[in-house]
């Protein structure tokens, strides 16, 4: 029986969109629809699925299998119905460092490894959990990885002479710096055209997408010099650096990797950061997906489906994969009714790749250097950045934390760090809500700000409290946050009381570390010779109190449903 409902879990955790559509009926017009959607994100995708894998250090046809072997299983077998999956500019980062230091083949293991943790996230159900990220963390890294590959791009854009780009952000800029004399006007110029072409083209109209229209229009124009006998000097192309892609592109089986079983500890660092970037850049896809359509996404069925596409891409020699935002806005505003026109982009790819393909060899690199460097611009959403740095300081500190270590750690440690800090300075201001303190003096005048309204039915106002009675109050909840603030209010008592009432109507939770603080009390007012009562304790507290057996230290009959009730215990500990 608890085999079958860990199935039937599972089982829910898998609800391909595609089979829902299947399902509710789809005719010759919704197949109309997404033929043409699919054919314009195809369109959308070839320059872009080039531009990120030479980014990334792997060669055009990489790009361009991950596009349509991970965008085809995307689509497939994911949780909404306009997610287009391939190559994102997000992944330049990763990809280029572990090809750096591993290696194809060690960035074959870590996106392997990814691909299996995101089917375990789906399958644990944890499509939701990617939600409770901070938003300051999530703009800080992709505001840093924007920033990385605008960098990364600069040696095409300028046509510098530098044989590599090192990975460490600084070392970048150095070596930029060292040979800056060497500045080619010509891939500057095309450059500048592409952008401006990409900017402005969109003004003219929004049927064809502007980074196709400035890759043909500009790599046209590089060439046009060649018909009397001349060339741009210096502008370097995809064929020059890929001389093999002048022969066409075609799906090719690589060797199983050597990889000892250091480099596999070394490679889940990388790994992890491929999983998260995978989840989160999808899943923001697919609600940017529900917002323009109205529909909803099976966050779980994403996550499975993108593992699965993390899985096969690098085994049939590609690079890792996720959901693509704007390809996927232009798949809804081109009509797409389902995830036909996804499995179509990806057919138009593989069209390109084996028929087309060689014309990519007269790219040149400068013009994908100018299209990738508009793709940073859009990615760095520097006008949250800077609504963000002007809005509270402590989201300010976590976006600004996120972003440094972005650009001059790790990608895995920003996010883990920017989390982490997020997580501390939300129990701060938890902690900060929490109040606790020792009210009975409140003739005198004392305390009064704790002290309830007198409209309020429970208030100690209209109620007579024994002598010898004391009473401390706790508003908030009961956790390691507030437990030091707990045992500092409580040493306001100077006196050892008959009995001490601790008033828990406004703490809803309690955690081991407050319940420490409660057990001590306990224990402390026991050797005083003070009995201590408990009033208006909720059921989350109470399970905890009886779980750890403060429930029969403190006596059931001492945990009352309300200060009435205590107030009447008081009396009869007291005799009266």
């Amino acid at each position: 029986m608890e085999k079958e409902s860990v199935l039937k879990f599972i089982l829910r955790q898998f609800r391909p969109a595609l089979f829902d559509v299947l399902r509710e009926g789809y005719g010759r017009r919704e197949l109309s629809r997404d033929l043409l959607s699919g054919v314009v994100v195809g369109i959308v995708a070839v320059p872009l699925a080039v531009a990120f894998a030479i980014a990334s250090g792997v060669t055009p046809a990489q790009g361009l299998i991950t596009g349509v072997v991970a965008g085809f299983l995307i689509s497939f077998l994911g949780g909404s119905r306009f997610q287009i999956g391939g190559p994102t500019g997000a992944f330049i980062v990763i990809i280029y460092g572990v090809i750096q230091n591993y290696g194809y083949g060690g960035l074959m293991i870590a996106t392997l490894m990814a691909g299996v943790l995101l089917v375990v996230m789906g399958l644990c159900g944890a499509g939701g959990v990617i939600k409770y990220i901070p938003y300051p963390v999530t703009v800080g890294f992709t505001s840093g990885i924007a920033l990385i590959i605008f960098f990364g791009q600069v040696k095409d854009m300028l046509g510098l002479a530098l044989d590599t780009v090192p990975p460490d952000f600084i070392e970048r800029l150095v070596a930029f710096a060292k040979v800056i004399g060497s500045v080619n006007p010509w891939s500057c110029g095309l450059t500048l055209l592409t952008i401006v072409i990409i900017v402005r083209f969109k003004k003219i109209t929004a049927k064809i997408p502007g980074s196709l229209a400035a890759l043909l229009a500009v790599t046209a124009l590089a060439h046009l010099p060649k018909l009397w006998g001349a060339a741009l000097p210096g502008v370097e192309t995809i064929g020059d650096r890929f001389p093999d892609i002048a022969g066409g592109m075609s799906f090719a089986l690589p060797q199983w990797p050597d990889i000892h079983v250091s480099d596999l500890r070394r490679l889940v660092s990388p790994a992890i950061a491929i999983a998260l970037l995978a989840s989160i850049e999808s899943l923001l896809s697919a609600v940017v997906a529900d917002g323009m359509t109205g529909r909803k996404h099976h966050s779980n069925t994403e996550l499975i489906a993108q593992g699965v596409a993390n899985i096969a891409a690098p085994l049939l020699g590609g690079i890792p994969a996720t959901g693509a935002i704007a390809r996927t806005a232009t798949n809804i505003k081109n009509g797409a009714v389902s995830p036909v026109s996804g499995i179509v982009h990806a057919l138009f790819l593989l069209l390109v790749m084996l028929f087309l393909g060689s014309w990519a060899a007269l790219v040149p690199l400068a013009v994908l250097g100018g299209i990738v460097a508009v793709v940073a611009y859009n990615m760095s959403e520097w006008r949250l950045f800077l609504k963000i740095l002007n809005s509270t300081k402590s989201d300010a500190a976590i976006m600004l934390a996120t972003f440094a270590l972005t650009v001059l750690v790790d990608l895995t440690v920003a996010i883990e760090a920017g989390v982490v800090l997020a997580a501390f300075l939300f129990i701060r201001r938890v902690a900060d809500t929490a109040k606790a303190g020792y009210i009975t003096s409140l003739i005198e005048g004392f305390h009064l700000d704790d002290v309830p309204e007198a409209d309020d039915s429970a208030s100690l106002r209209n109620r007579a409290i024994p002598k010898g009675v004391e009473i401390f109050e706790v508003e908030g909840p009961m956790f390691f946050g507030a437990a030091e603030l707990f045992k500092e209010a409580l040493a306001e008592i100077n006196v050892s009381p008959r009995v001490l009432i601790i008033r828990m109507r406004y703490a809803h939770s309690l955690d081991a570390t407050a319940l420490n603080a409660l057990e001590e009390v306990h224990a402390e007012a026991a050797s005083e010779g003070t009995t201590l009562i408990l009033s208006g304790v909720h059921p989350q507290p109470r399970t905890v109190l009886a779980r750890s057996g403060m429930v029969a230290k403190i006596g059931e009959a001492n945990i009352c449903a309300n200060i009435d009730e205590a107030l009447a215990r008081a009396r009869k500990i007291l005799g009266e």
